[in-house]
């Protein structure tokens, strides 16, 4: 599949979470980072959405440790996110 389809996907998967707070967090996340993602990335990243909002969140603020299939710089650069800007 070509690189910029994968990507319009993913960003339609990240801001469509089901609530309003994974939008922003996944969302915001992946319009700040997915540009320089590679291939593998956006593989462990596709893996990653499939996972519940709830745990995803968790992980993603260090409340739960992550599995070890999902201890990925990816999510390690999730972590280190201090903010998201939002369109007022």
């Amino acid at each position: 599949m070509d690189r910029d389809i994968r990507l319009k996907r993913l960003k339609f998967r990240s801001w469509h979470r089901g609530t309003r707070e994974a939008d922003l967090m996944i969302g915001g996340y992946f319009d700040q980072h997915s540009a320089t993602w590679s291939d593998a990335d956006m593989d462990w990243f596709e893996t990653f959405l499939e996972e519940q909002d709830v745990d995803i969140m968790a992980w993603a603020m260090g409340v739960q440790p992550a599995p070890a299939q999902f201890d990925h710089p990816v999510l390690h650069a999730m972590r280190a996110m201090d903010f998201v800007p939002v369109a007022r």
